[in-house]
């Protein structure tokens, strides 16, 4: 089956989920808060559609895959960008209305809300993931000590969520990178320890614009540069771009790389022109997402009449 999909921006994907008004949540009361639109099914309360993001990212491919797999005939998966799902979900949540979102942990949505993943009894999405570092072919000769913070870096969800919450609150990312390195001396000193400092040479790191890239990526550029003395540019780009970018040598690395399954096929095209430095968090997770007042549990529940 063809997968159709859409493009949206922030202000479309806020019509969608204001739209899904006219199809209230499970539950009654004409204020759409209780037992309202108890006799429409989930897919006529979301008008058959799953608020996505960027449509290269392997989450998409994924959901794609999953209203194949799981005969979602008519089912529409709306791109757009991780900013414009969120701003979908936020509006949606407001008036307690049914929005069904492509969600992934950590991230700072699920500390603000209550929210729940949709069991995948056909594993479609896989389990759980980690994020890699990668860097450019001969990183190591050229910047050694950065080489090796990068192949140190690593963190908690938990430490992620500090930083992604600090930015969700107001703090620019450097701000808000700025202050968990200084929280966190001890971590911070047995990635850099006895390395030679830089004395203001150039590093590019590249990351995609989701809330942990950014988390993740400003901190190693604070430490990189508070630290060792580097100047480090952050360039945001797209997941493609970002891969390219290190496999041609124009971008030093990336601490962005979702893997087994997520950036699989980027992997897969540039995996003999980058180096892989390993996992710098464990415990991730991608899947469909909805607000856990929305009375369903499985994708499976999405056929049900």
């Amino acid at each position: 089956m063809k997968t159709k999909r859409f493009f949206l921006s922030v202000l479309t994907l806020a019509a969608i989920a204001a739209g899904c008004s006219n199809s209230k949540p499970s539950g009654g009361s004409p204020d759409g808060s209780a037992d309202a639109g108890a006799t429409k099914s989930i897919a006529e309360q979301v008008n058959r559609q799953i608020i996505g993001i960027d449509p290269g990212a392997g989450i998409m491919k994924s959901t794609a895959q999953a209203i194949d797999t799981y005969g979602l005939k008519d089912w529409k998966l709306v791109e757009g960008s991780g900013a414009a799902m969120t701003a979908a979900l936020e509006k949606a949540i407001k008036d307690k209305k049914p929005i069904i979102i492509t969600g992934w942990t950590p991230h700072w949505m699920f500390a603000k809300h209550e929210l729940k993943y949709l069991k995948d009894p056909k594993n479609v999405f896989g389990g759980d993931e980690q994020i890699h570092t990668f860097a450019r072919l001969g990183l190591k000769a050229d910047h050694p000590s950065a080489y090796t913070v990068l192949d140190k870096f690593e963190w908690t969800p938990e430490d992620m969520a500090v930083v992604m919450s600090a930015i969700q609150g107001g703090k620019k990312p450097e701000e808000a990178a700025k202050e968990w390195v200084e929280a966190n001396p001890d971590q911070v000193n047995g990635w850099t320890e006895g390395l030679a400092l830089a004395s203001g040479k150039s590093l590019k790191l590249g990351y995609v614009a989701w809330d942990s890239e950014i988390a993740s990526t400003h901190v190693v550029k604070a430490v990189l540069e508070s630290k060792l003395g580097y100047k480090v540019t952050a360039l945001q780009v797209e997941a493609g771009p970002m891969w390219a970018g290190i496999a041609g040598g124009d971008t030093d690395a990336m601490v962005a790389a979702w893997l087994p399954t997520t950036h699989a096929d980027y992997l897969s095209k540039y995996k003999d022109k980058v180096e892989d430095l390993g996992p710098n968090l464990n415990g991730t997770k991608t899947g469909l997402v909805v607000p856990s007042y929305m009375d369903i549990d499985s994708i499976e529940d999405l056929l049900k009449p």
